[in-house]
């Protein structure tokens, strides 16, 4: 049942959505189960070695998570293709919601790029641009276009998804964790910049959330720990005082807080979502 009734008919945006079970998935669900109108995006195809198209939302798979959503919540979902590295692309695809919806009142940067894990001292160059761009100039891009929109309209609601990474480094995370502090620097400067116009810009902060990527990250750290992943497992879930991993269910129910009439005087925030992990 929805929560928000001012978020039904609202139009949304979600980068990075195209995988079953992934972040943004669980993200659209929740958005569209408002009430809202979902367009969610993904790159569609491999690009070079740093985006194998085993770790991004092919075509395919997003048009099947779309259709999935839209047959689980009646509601509206559409897929489409974006490179959010790509500004001709991220152009067009405002363009193209504008003018199948009308308008466009969400956008949730959400793409990222969480599996180029590696010491600093064995990273490339190659490497961390692909991190820095995709989640950090990805959600500039974004946010550039969607809020040029919003301007027009005189409202809207931008949610970037960044990290628990955002508030404290961990090992083999050196380009992961500076671009979720770049991300929370972007929302800051954003909310100054667009809230006369009526536009809330909020970072949501979650920790470790088990989705497909989560699951190698598990096997990743477990592994370089000397751990099983079971053992992982427990000792992450005895340090958080809630007692449980995050679940994509709880960035979305964020998410669709910061987008509601309830968090209208917010903004500019970083809000952690981490079972009381992170408490700065």
């Amino acid at each position: 049942m929805a929560r928000y009734p001012e978020l039904q008919g609202k139009v949304a945006l979600i980068t990075g959505a195209g995988r079953h079970a992934g972040l943004g998935e669980g993200i659209a669900r929740r958005l569209l189960e408002e009430g809202c109108k979902v367009v969610l995006t993904d790159i569609g195809k491999g690009r070079g070695a740093e985006m194998p198209v085993t770790a991004v939302g092919t075509d395919e798979e997003m048009a099947q998570v779309a259709a999935a959503l839209a047959a689980a919540t009646g509601g509206e979902c559409v897929a489409m293709a974006l490179d959010v590295l790509e500004e001709a692309q991220v152009e067009a695809v405002v363009a193209a919601t504008v003018a199948r919806f009308g308008r466009l009142d969400i956008l949730v940067n959400n793409a990222g790029i969480g599996y180029l894990m590696k010491p600093l001292l064995e990273m490339d160059a190659g490497e961390w641009d692909a991190v820095l761009g995709v989640n950090l100039r990805g959600a500039f891009l974004c946010s550039k276009h969607a809020a040029r929109q919003m301007v027009a309209q005189g409202d809207g609601r931008i949610v970037n998804i960044a990290s628990q990474a955002a508030k404290s480094p961990f090992p083999h995370a050196a380009a992961y964790c500076a671009s979720k502090h770049g991300l929370v620097g972007l929302t800051r400067v954003a909310a100054l910049e667009l809230g006369a116009h009526g536009i809330t810009v909020n970072a949501v902060c979650p920790n470790h959330v088990t989705t497909g990527l989560g699951a190698w990250q598990n096997e990743y750290f477990a592994e370089k720990t000397g751990r099983s992943v079971e053992q992982y497992l427990a000792d992450m879930r005895a340090r958080i005082p809630l007692g449980r991993p995050g679940l994509a269910a709880d960035t979305a129910a964020a998410t669709a807080f910061l987008c509601s009439d309830d968090a209208v005087y917010v903004t500019g925030e970083a809000l952690n979502v981490s079972g009381g992990e992170e408490v700065h």
